[in-house]
């Protein structure tokens, strides 16, 4: 792991339990408040290896697309099944919610893009979009846009106002496109992770990517951005066992995340608090100082491997998909006068 002085003003640590499924991260800030976030288990369905999840914005609905095809909803505050349907007989890799028109956005082995009413489950669309495997699928924040990319080694843009129409290819890769992911700080650029072994990041105006980031020894399975202060950052996670960090100004790696005994196949970094989520076919995810870049614990369900984290803006949940079933955790700070959004402040702060 690379060198790395901690700072002075911020330092996250972990207090063990003996149950495995609460850990306690204390951070103590230069205004010296120690609260401590437990993580909690909220909701564990067991299923067929899932590939993807996602949570709805205003819905306490958790999606799941399953190796088998099918598509699952939970209500994570009943813990009840609101649906399930059958949405392709080959695995579906990837599903979205697309909130502001109800609907449920998948992609799959078969190579087709599916759309369906997220209350009714009626089909809206249905087209052949690549020439082999639909890895991932990302929904632009405002645009009526759709990035699509395979193990055809090309991404995709769609614009559902126009009739689901291409209106972009983007080239450059020499292997599977794994994951695609729009920047939070300029929504018209995004992310390519490749079994390549690079990321790429592209403008939505170009086919030619802007920028390669190139450290990794193995093919790059997953990717996400997240931010500091103004900064953009992305955490890749690769076959070669790592996580790492980029800074996409300086495009350069500023660390290297190590621990993990098989390839890493899913990352996040949580939008409300500073930890950095990794999970690998190891069965094991890690949760990491985003500001240290210490391995604080590791959890593990014995659900199998590790395959997908779902997050959003304003939960302190985190969603995982293994092979067996699907966990939700929840952040919950036990310090009686400090709030998950006072923790999420203090974080910028500190940034």
């Amino acid at each position: 792991m690379h060198a790395h002085k901690p700072q002075k003003t911020s330092t996250i640590f972990c207090l063990p339990l003996s149950n495995s499924s609460v850990l306690q991260f204390s951070i103590v800030s230069k205004m010296q408040w120690a609260p401590v976030l437990d993580i909690e288990k909220e909701l564990l369905q067991h299923s067929e290896r899932v590939k993807s999840v996602d949570l709805h914005p205003k819905e306490p609905w958790l999606l799941a697309s399953l190796y088998s095809g099918t598509l699952c909803i939970w209500n994570y505050h009943s813990q009840e099944l609101v649906k399930s349907f059958k949405v392709a007989e080959s695995p579906v890799r990837s599903a979205k919610f697309i909130p502001r028109k109800q609907w449920i956005v998948t992609g799959a082995d078969d190579k087709f893009i599916r759309v369906f009413d997220n209350n009714t489950s009626e089909k809206i669309a249905e087209f052949e979009a690549h020439t082999d495997y639909i890895r991932s699928v990302a929904v632009h924040p405002t645009l009526p846009y759709l990035l699509s990319a395979s193990d055809d080694m090309v991404i995709k843009l769609w614009d559902w106002e126009k009739g689901w129409e291409c209106t972009q290819m983007f080239k450059g890769h020499a292997h599977y496109v794994m994951q695609v992911a729009f920047s939070p700080k300029d929504s018209n650029t995004f992310a390519s992770a490749s079994l390549d072994g690079t990321i790429k990041v592209w403008n939505l105006s170009s086919s030619d990517p802007e920028f390669t980031l190139d450290g990794h020894s193995k093919g790059v399975n997953c990717i996400d951005y997240f931010m500091r202060g103004s900064k953009p950052y992305l955490v890749s996670g690769s076959d070669d066992h790592t996580a790492k960090v980029w800074d996409c100004e300086t495009k350069s790696c500023v660390q290297t995340l190590e621990g993990h005994t098989n390839n890493v196949s899913a990352v996040c970094v949580h939008p409300e608090l500073p930890i950095i989520t990794t999970g690998s076919e190891d069965g094991n995810v890690h949760f990491w100082g985003e500001a240290t870049y210490r391995l604080e614990n590791t959890l593990n369900y014995g659900l199998e491997r590790v395959w997908a984290f779902g997050c959003m803006k304003g939960s302190n949940r985190v969603v995982i998909g293994y092979d067996k079933g699907t966990v939700m955790v929840k952040f919950v700070s036990s310090h009686s006068g400090v709030s998950m959004g006072s923790l999420a402040k203090e974080k910028e702060k500190e940034l």
